[in-house]
């Protein structure tokens, strides 16, 4: 965790190898929290479950930060600026996904919320007025079209489970407007910092609105539940929402979001492999296209 401190402004940073490293570990950990969720909801209600690890994970940040050297004060300009961005990036997004991955297998849920680069692609060149060219939008309708190959024969029981889909729909978009703002508005502030406080902010709401909704629900989790709110805490959270937070800030949105649609492989790998969840030929052939949707916008000639 050291180099959360110490590592330079992203605006002065181009997407090296350092860049390269953070994707890859967004995507494998990301992948992976889906079927992680699913197995901590068997134990822990959802509410209580996102709200306690969001804040644990925040605060941890924050003694990252301070330690590290950061002044983890929040500037009076930026307090209206980040409620949003954690609105959107964190409360609306964790709410949603939580429920949507409740209702529907993990890896179908995680490939509905990556539909997010398609969402954030067009916001972004409404409001931050980014020029899409011909090769970004070839890498988006390759990524989009490797996630319809997985969803495949699933159209029928995600039109079913019809709130599921809605949640996982509506998460994406909810994201795809935290990226926007978050590249739009600039908060003057170190990113382990701000990804910090932004997780304390989104937490917050969820678990006001979890102490009359679900205390009643509570029981003592089992051991894999525990250590998958650990993993949650420290890896999903405090250093995939970090790193994240680093390449949004490093990239134009329409390139930072196609990065993402890797995560959506394996969480489909990972659903197959901890929770018997459906891997076959579908899986291979979207694995090529969602990789060489990502390798075209991440790897620089």
């Amino acid at each position: 965790m050291a180099n959360l401190q110490n590592s330079p402004n992203p605006s002065d940073e181009r997407f090296s190898a350092f860049g390269l490293l953070l994707l890859a570990a967004v995507s494998l950990f990301w992948g992976i929290n889906w079927s992680v969720m699913k197995i901590i909801l068997r134990d822990i209600p959802p509410l209580y479950f996102r709200s306690t690890t969001l804040i644990l994970a925040g605060i941890g940040l924050l003694a990252v930060a301070r330690a590290g050297g950061h002044k983890i004060k929040i500037p009076q300009s930026a307090w209206r600026p980040l409620a949003g961005i954690s609105l959107f990036n964190i409360t609306a997004w964790n709410c949603l996904i939580t429920y949507g991955v409740s209702m529907i297998p993990s890896g179908r849920a995680a490939l509905l919320g990556y539909t997010m680069p398609l969402w954030s692609s067009l916001l972004s060149m409404y409001f931050l007025g980014e020029r899409i060219v011909w090769q970004r939008i070839a890498s988006l309708v390759c990524g989009l079209v490797g996630i319809s190959v997985l969803m495949g024969n699933d159209f029928a029981a995600i039109r079913a489970a019809w709130l599921g889909t809605l949640c996982m729909i509506a998460a994406a978009w909810s994201w795809a407007i935290g990226i926007v703002l978050l590249k739009r508005l600039r908060i003057a502030m170190p990113t382990i910092v701000l990804t910090a406080w932004s997780m304390v902010f989104g937490g917050l709401p969820l678990l006001v609105v979890a102490l009359p909704l679900e205390t009643s629900r509570l029981i003592v989790p089992g051991t894999a539940a525990i250590l998958g709110v650990v993993y949650t805490i420290f890896l999903n959270f405090m250093l995939c929402y970090w790193a994240w937070n680093r390449i949004v800030l490093m990239l134009p949105v329409s390139v930072s979001s196609l990065s993402s649609l890797g995560v959506p492989l394996i969480g489909v790998v990972s659903g197959a492999l901890l929770l018997n969840e459906s891997l076959g030929w579908r899986e291979a052939l979207a694995a090529a296209l969602i990789l060489s949707s990502v390798a075209s916008v991440s790897i620089r000639r």
